[in-house]
């Protein structure tokens, strides 16, 4: 019998599938019809989002607590568009995440002829906000492609990739089954031995030695303590690198660089340290940090060492394998870390005390939170003030475990994020922070957590009637407040129409109970807390 020759939609399910792709999050359209009869029998699951920025946003969170891509199909035009924020904010934040968009016919590209879904150029729409975009004029240029992205992946700083296919290219036979042609050449090695030789020498010279890591060090958790350890290094990291150490460690300096504390605390090292993070100003929340140290950087992308933190030494390496290159150059001895833990210990008691009321309120939903959240949860978050405390008041457990949209700062990420999180580490129970504005960007996805997830989301609704950071900002500013007080929906008949299980709690006490059942509900609870039953 005659095997049937594949499409190159077809074929490129098929390597997708080799390449180790389990899931696709996506809206099929008629401009994508040759990948989804790809679909059956791949192996890779389809996951159906109501909006493609939900699609975006989903690969996202899939990618944050897998480590792997998260990967989505969309169709031309509109559903590149629409997917661009949440390709926009996996850029900002180092995400990887692999794009596949049709794209019109290859005869009719850029000759604005009014084609269904037409632009004129697609690729430049995403080419600024993606590792790089490209289009496969040939389905022959499909394998070279995607090994391309997963060189990406594999090598480099990761970030997005966008692929746009045309349509006679997804549809038509390809002239070779080239669905096997799996290629992965993992890059990524240790920073150079002078540049190593020059970082021990600083490091043995320090007095007050420091760390910060990133998420560019969420692989390097074992080589951080003991580079901590050894060298009684306080250790502070990104909101991407929370958990890196243990909540009780106690030279966790935690995600505190947002804070004054964690300001005055970094101002006395004499090195610093740091380990895969960009060091931006959504990191520490001012302009810029105030650092009297001599600055050691250690980086998979080197256009970090010369930018806003020129560095004393670049390490341009992978973090675990160039602090393990650091660790055997360093001397064994273990120095007195008795100030160093004082110091962290104070931290931490000064973090509490600048609490203002508002962040007082949200300590204590953090910490009925903390009571209740399974030790193998995830938190995903979005642009909220609640989550905004939670940067630096809540304590991780564990690396991808807590999602936020830091770079970009979109709204409506956390929950879509949240789904798709739930997608990469199905046995980890989840939980979404997001307020009553960045909900209703993305709320239609609960209906993909419905359909979806058969263990426990929890959505944690932080309802101050208000938009509130800016309704503050404007406040401060002595501006009028304009459109920061929206009129919202029924939030909990919402919920039930989707089918998720309500609560809406009027204390504090009632939270933690409504969390406790969330938690050991298999599906979706939605908890509405309004602000004023969190007093």
């Amino acid at each position: 019998m005659q095997t049937k020759t594949l499409t190159g939609g077809q074929a490129l399910v098929r390597l997708l599938a080799n390449y180790g792709v389990d899931t696709v999050f996506g809206i099929p359209g008629v401009h994508t019809l040759e990948l989804y009869r790809g679909l059956p029998g791949s192996g890779i699951r389809h996951v159906l989002t109501r909006h493609e920025q939900g699609a975006s946003f989903m690969a996202d969170g899939y990618a944050r607590v897998s480590g792997k891509p998260g990967v989505c199909f969309i169709i031309t035009g509109p559903g590149v568009t629409n997917a661009a924020t949440g390709i926009g904010q996996a850029y900002a934040d180092s995400i990887p995440m692999l794009v596949i968009s049709s794209v019109n016919h290859t005869a009719s590209l850029g000759k604005g002829w009014g084609c269904l879904h037409e632009t004129q150029d697609q690729r430049a729409m995403t080419a600024p906000i993606t590792a790089f975009s490209a289009v496969a004029l040939s389905a022959e240029d499909l394998p070279e492609l995607i090994a391309r992205a997963y060189a990406v992946f594999d090598s480099e700083r990761p970030r997005p990739v966008h692929i746009s296919v045309p349509l006679d290219v997804l549809s038509a036979p390809v002239a070779r089954d080239w669905s096997n042609d799996v290629v992965r050449r993992p890059g990524r090695g240790a920073a150079a031995t002078t540049a190593l030789d020059e970082a021990v020498a600083k490091l043995h010279g320090a007095r007050r030695p420091m760390i910060i890591a990133g998420g560019g060090a969420l692989n390097a958790q074992p080589q951080l303590l003991e580079l901590s350890t050894r060298l009684a290094a306080p250790l502070f990291t990104s909101v991407a690198g929370k958990g890196l150490l243990a909540p009780d460690a106690p030279l966790n300096a935690g995600s505190t660089l947002c804070v004054e504390p964690g300001w005055n605390l970094i101002a006395e090292a004499d090195v610093v340290l740091a380990v895969g993070t960009e060091m931006a100003d959504t990191d520490f929340w001012r302009e810029r940090l105030p650092l009297n140290a001599e600055l050691l950087r250690v980086d998979i992308d080197p256009r970090k060492f010369n930018d806003f933190y020129p560095c004393a030494v670049a390490l341009h390496g992978d973090a675990g394998q160039t602090l393990a290159a650091l660790l055997e150059r360093l001397s064994p001895a273990q120095r007195d870390a008795s100030a160093a833990i004082a110091a962290v210990a104070a931290l931490r008691e000064q973090v509490k005390s600048v609490h203002g009321p508002l962040q007082t309120i949200h300590q204590a939903i953090l910490e009925r939170i903390a009571a209740e959240l399974p030790d193998n949860a995830f938190i995903s978050t979005d642009m909220t003030q609640l989550a905004y405390t939670g940067n630096y008041a809540f304590n991780s457990l564990a690396p991808r475990s807590w999602l936020h949209p830091t770079g970009y700062g979109t709204l409506g990420y956390g929950l879509p994020a949240g789904i798709g999180a739930k997608f990469g580490a199905p046995q980890r129970p989840g939980l979404v922070l997001v307020g009553d504005g960045g909900f209703l960007y993305t709320a239609q996805e609960l209906a993909t957590a419905v359909e979806e997830l058969d263990s426990p989301l929890v959505v944690l609704l932080w309802n101050n009637d208000a938009l509130g950071q800016i309704r503050d900002d404007m406040l401060g500013l002595d501006i009028e407040p304009i459109g920061v007080l929206p009129r919202n929906p029924d939030f909990a008949a919402l919920g039930r129409a989707f089918g998720c299980t309500v609560s809406q709690p009027q204390s504090l006490a009632e939270l933690q109970t409504d969390l406790r059942h969330g938690f050991k509900r298999n599906g979706v609870t939605l908890i509405e807390l309004k602000h004023a039953c969190a007093h």
